[in-house]
């Protein structure tokens, strides 16, 4: 079959083709092993679901590989692993994923397979069951961790309203009462070709993957209906601090902020800031905290990247009595960022460590199917790869100091551990 495709762009190993039917198509060729990468992403995560719903993109990824026409979930499971092939599901807050890998010589079998997963899964009632039963568990079992409960305090209280507030899980309340129903829904709603993107890697050249693709998911038309149209609640600024009492061994404190959506001018400071207070043993928050004054069991700072602004987090487990000056400690480590010019030694130390393990990430066939795929879900297309390690080259010590001046100000307080303790940080 020739396909009928819009003309390609490349970016170095990368081509993007459009077929007709609105499916992107991203190809690398790498022929050094013998393995073929593939990533389906589709705009369908947890943003995607009504409040109500919380949980309901999580459990159809459970569910998506357990049953599709004329195929049970162990005719499927034996056709993948009878050729040592893996394929899985999964979903996160801006993006549904179907991951596959095989040998090259399987692919185009493995493939088909999943297309035929994608585009008729058949949500068997015992499998639905099964799966939210696994996911209540998993639910229950969050509510004894502490820092789970923390992370969805301070979630909860930054995003009040907006589907970032929730868990991919849901909560008992909304995985409890998701139908069957509501799959197949959500599937007819986001489940599309001009909603698609697919990303392959490895041992394959453009031609190859274009007609394999075009075979598999050629003939799936738009439906008639337009997609539906996501109206995201504003984010309101409104600090505030959180206790959760739970008998511990150690407090879990934790200061939140909101930041940018990856297509910020802000994005790439607070995304180096992030790496220099809290990412690994040579990291401010580690050095200060626990080598200098031995406050933490753990300290780190995370800011993921998101298609809506994401949060920027730092928090530390410590002991009970410490509590209090864990929180002053944390604080006045953050407040620097805008009082104080980070080092330039110190901030090329940062540079050099974000982009060294931005380029220790895509290594694998898997690992380069899934950041060019990511990156053209997300609306950033697939020469973000070079803009990004340009973008954090280019800040300054001034950029930065900036950023956390405009989003780094008053934070919000989640704190989890024994009640004395806790209310004790507060008075």
């Amino acid at each position: 079959m020739t396909p009928t495709v819009k003309p390609s762009l490349s970016h170095s190993l990368i081509h993007r083709t459009v077929l007709n039917n609105g499916i992107v198509v991203l190809v690398a060729e790498n022929p050094a092993a013998d393995i073929i990468a593939g990533r389906i992403f589709l705009r369908a995560g947890s943003c995607y679901e009504q409040r109500e719903q919380a949980g309901l993109a999580h459990l159809l990824s459970a569910v998506m590989t357990k049953g599709c026409e004329g195929l049970s979930s162990l005719e499927i499971a034996e056709q993948v692993e009878s050729v040592g092939a893996s394929l899985s599901a999964d979903t996160s807050t801006d993006y549904f994923l179907l991951s596959l890998k095989t040998v090259t010589s399987d692919f185009p079998e493995i493939l088909a397979l999943t297309g035929r997963i994608l585009r008729s899964p058949t949500f068997p009632d015992e499998q639905v069951e099964l799966e939210r039963r696994l996911a209540l568990q998993d639910i229950r079992s969050q509510k004894e961790q502490p820092f789970t409960l923390a992370f969805e305090q301070m979630r909860q209280a930054i995003y009040q309203n907006h589907p970032y507030a929730m868990s991919l899980l849901g909560d008992e309340t909304t995985m409890s009462r998701i139908s069957r129903q509501d799959l197949v829904q959500y599937h007819q709603a986001y489940f599309r070709p001009d909603n698609l993107v697919v990303s392959i890697a490895g041992r394959i050249t453009l031609t190859e993957a274009i007609a394999l693709v075009e075979q598999v998911f050629g003939d799936w038309q738009i439906p008639p209906q337009p997609l539906p149209v996501l109206h995201l609640p504003e984010i309101p600024v409104n600090p505030q601090r959180l206790l959760k009492p739970l008998q511990t061994q150690q407090s879990i404190v934790m200061l939140g902020y909101l930041g940018t959506a990856v297509n910020s001018p802000d994005y790439a400071p607070l995304k180096l800031l992030s790496t220099y207070l809290g990412n690994g043993l040579s990291s401010r928050l580690f050095v200060e905290l626990r080598e200098k004054r031995g406050l933490a069991y753990e300290v780190s700072a995370f800011y993921p990247t998101r298609l809506y602004p994401g949060s920027f987090v730092v928090y530390m487990g410590t002991a009970p009595e410490n509590t209090t000056i864990a929180i002053e400690g944390l604080r006045a480590e953050v407040d620097l960022l805008s009082t104080t010019e980070v080092s330039v030694n110190a901030f090329q130390a940062a540079k050099n460590k974000i982009l060294g393990q931005y380029a220790l990430g895509k290594q694998t066939n898997g690992q380069i199917a899934q950041i060019y795929g990511w990156y053209e879900i997300l609306g950033l297309g697939i020469n973000f790869d070079s803009q990004f390690q340009q973008l954090i080259a280019d800040v300054t010590v001034e950029d930065a100091q900036a950023a956390a001046s405009r989003h780094l100000q008053t934070p919000y307080l989640s704190l989890v551990g024994q009640e004395e303790a806790i209310n004790l940080a507060l008075n």
